[in-house]
């Protein structure tokens, strides 16, 4: 499966998708993350994504980037800040599971 994370400037972002990689490794998840700019999401998205998701520093451009997302029939998801974070993947892991659980069938 593979998701695109995206932030401002798609470097923090990185950190945050190396978290998550590790804990769906650890559940048993096969899955890929990407990191994107805001700039470069519109494009990035059609690349052939199960989900998108949103760091919460730029939840104020989530409705710009939900359209592009929903364009490409890609569903979106806005982290919560304790997913955002150095050891927050288990925490991304659950919401996803929570609001978005059929991308992971």
């Amino acid at each position: 499966m593979r998701v695109i994370l995206v932030c401002s400037g798609g470097m923090s972002s990185a950190i945050a998708a190396k978290s998550l990689k590790e804990a769906a490794q650890a559940d048993g998840i096969d899955m890929e993350v990407h990191e994107s700019s805001s700039v470069k999401f519109q494009e990035m998205v059609k690349e052939d994504y199960a989900l998108a998701l949103v760091a919460p520093q730029i939840r104020h451009h989530f409705d710009r980037l939900k359209k592009d997302a929903d364009s490409a029939g890609v569903p979106i998801l806005q982290i919560k800040p304790r997913g955002y974070s150095p050891i927050g993947g288990k925490f991304l892991l659950a919401q996803i599971k929570k609001e978005a659980g059929q991308v992971l069938k």
